[in-house]
């Protein structure tokens, strides 16, 4: 069903990787089976977008893009649930239908297999830095308007901060964190694992955060302190040496799970293994980052579960989406500070993703 659908819309569409975006008028989508078009509100950038420009393996031309806001405006005729006016969160991560190992980021990198290639590159190559854009069904998660933004307060630019929440949260979902339980977050300054703190006290969860820079660990607690004053969070400095750290985390006693989102420039620290160390018997891990040589002993000894996760699953935005709609994330202008550029300002907007990476920092593109 169709609604109001023009013939041509804005885009930023990337033809030269060497000169970055354009901003072009091109053909409006239509849906067929399987799709919807949904009129964009607010697309989110990542701190990382000039590399995605520049290395990511991608497609050309495409229009570029991240997960988004917006309202649907037309379906296909297979349709029954989403309606033209429903306002939806637009995830970025594809999946085939008939092969779950096939999935991809909508225009920000084509995956690893042969499946996801084709898929990006045949049927779901652009992306939400448009003023309309054609995505999935599935990928559209109904949102409660009137709760989020009238009762709860948020606008609607600062609700993309959920995107980079959800990355930790499939992984906090995926160990089955409990309320009450105390979970290690390591490192924890980084741009998806100082969200990861958040979304950890947001579900009830003690937190230990773990980073090497004391400032920016007081610097988070004092965040998170200041948006969740009933927050349940304590700190360990990373020595790099193995033993000490550990025992450091021993001293808060013993922990039910730790949430590991290392950056590749730490994959060879030790701080995971120190965690590990200070687990629980049948403790879990998530692992989510670029950890090398985990292996302790203490793995086999104490009955601990290592879990891999990349982000999250659809039931997770489901669940996510509940989580925020009963109000337990920071609340109105509380919830993110967003920096906001129109597709005009696309270069001043990249810029400043790259520059606010931290805890409820978030940058968008509105249409």
């Amino acid at each position: 069903m169709e609604h109001s659908l023009p013939s041509h819309h804005r885009a930023l569409v990337l033809d030269d990787r060497r000169s970055g975006f354009e901003l072009k008028t091109i053909p409006t989508p239509s849906p067929d089976p399987g799709s919807a078009v949904v009129q964009i509100s607010a697309a989110g950038i990542l701190p990382y977008h000039h590399q995605v420009l520049r290395h990511y393996p991608i497609p050309t031309p495409l229009v570029g893009g991240f997960s988004a806001i917006g309202r649907v405006v037309a379906t296909g005729p297979d349709a029954v649930a989403l309606q033209p006016g429903t306002f939806v969160y637009v995830d970025c991560v594809i999946r085939a239908r008939d092969d779950p190992d096939s999935l991809f980021l909508s225009a920000i990198i084509e995956g690893f297999t042969d499946g996801s290639k084709k898929l990006m590159r045949d049927v779901w190559r652009n992306g939400t830095f448009a003023e309309y854009s054609k995505v999935p069904l599935e990928n559209c998660i109904p949102l409660n308007e009137a709760r989020l933004n009238t009762e709860l307060g948020y606008s609607i630019p600062s609700l993309m901060y959920m995107a980079f929440l959800m990355v930790p949260y499939g992984g906090l979902r995926d160990i089955n964190v409990q309320p009450g339980e105390t979970i290690i977050v390591c490192p924890a300054t980084g741009g998806y694992s100082s969200a990861g703190v958040l979304v950890a006290v947001a579900m009830g969860a003690r937190v230990i955060a773990m980073a090497r820079n004391t400032e920016k660990l007081a610097l988070l607690v004092e965040h998170v302190k200041r948006v969740l004053p009933n927050a349940s969070i304590a700190t360990a400095q990373i020595t790099g040496d193995e033993a000490k750290d550990a025992t450091t985390l021993r001293e808060f006693g013993p922990a039910d799970a730790v949430l590991d989102l290392t950056p590749h420039a730490a994959s060879s620290s030790s701080h995971t293994r120190s965690a590990i160390k200070a687990l629980r018997r049948g403790g879990r891990v998530s692992l989510m980052g670029s950890t090398e040589g985990i292996g302790a002993p203490e793995i086999m000894m104490n009955d601990i579960t290592l879990k891999g996760k990349m982000m999250y699953d659809r039931l997770d935005i489901l669940s996510f989406v509940k989580m925020l709609e009963c109000g337990l994330f920071p609340q109105g202008e509380n919830f993110a500070k967003t920096a906001v550029f129109s597709l005009e300002q696309w270069k001043e907007g990249l810029d400043a993703a790259e520059n606010r990476s931290g805890i409820g920092q978030c940058t968008v593109f509105v249409p």
